[in-house]
């Protein structure tokens, strides 16, 4: 499965602000980029703007150039504001949803535990990460995986844990289910998906 095996702080620092899911991300202190000669900044034209937008949306989400299109023209075909769908899409990948509920502590977590076969999606055994997760769908980590030491870590953890507000999580039984499909607000806030949907319509 292919995935970006970089420094993901890197990039953070790259883009200047926190992208990652670390606690202690290097951005926080330092927002700006590395090097001495961070200060020259030279005006970024209006297609490097889309397209470091474009680069941020893969980033935050774990994925690569050729799935990202492919989410892109589907949600160009489909009705509705076409930036806000493909938001939407990226949500509603079960990867995410695992790390939405608190079950993993980053995306890249969440993406092994579904490809692990921790995770069910209505009672059923999933273990595509990219698979599209619908409002109602329950997710839950499958009875057969809490038996470790982990989970109840994990637990702890999510008595204080907040999920979105198109989300509803059940701490003990490590379920959680999609109440609706996220729109407006909802959504991650830190993407433009309009430079996007400009980008790919060059």
């Amino acid at each position: 499965m292919a995935r970006n095996t970089g420094s993901k702080h890197r990039l953070c620092r790259l883009f200047g602000e926190k992208l990652c899911e670390a606690a202690k991300c290097p951005v926080v202190r330092r927002p700006y980029k590395a090097g001495v000669h961070w200060q020259r900044r030279s005006r970024v034209s209006e297609y490097g703007q889309q397209l470091r937008e474009k680069q941020k949306a893969k980033f935050i989400y774990g994925i690569l150039e050729r799935q990202f299109r492919r989410i892109y023209l589907r949600a160009a075909k489909e009705r509705g504001v076409t930036g806000t769908r493909l938001l939407q899409l990226l949500e509603l990948r079960l990867d995410n949803l695992v790390f939405r509920l608190g079950f993993a502590a980053t995306r890249h977590q969440a993406r092994q535990l579904v490809s692990h076969g921790a995770v069910s999606v209505n009672g059923q055994k999933v273990d595509i990460p990219s698979y599209e997760v619908r409002a109602g769908d329950v997710v839950a980590v499958r009875d057969n995986k809490k038996a470790s030491k982990h989970w109840d870590e994990v637990k702890l953890r999510l008595a204080k844990y907040k999920v979105p507000e198109w989300l509803e999580l059940d701490s003990q039984n490590l379920s959680g289910k999609v109440l609706t499909v996220p729109t407006g607000e909802m959504l991650d806030t830190r993407i433009n998906p309009q430079l996007i949907v400009e980008h790919y319509s060059r």
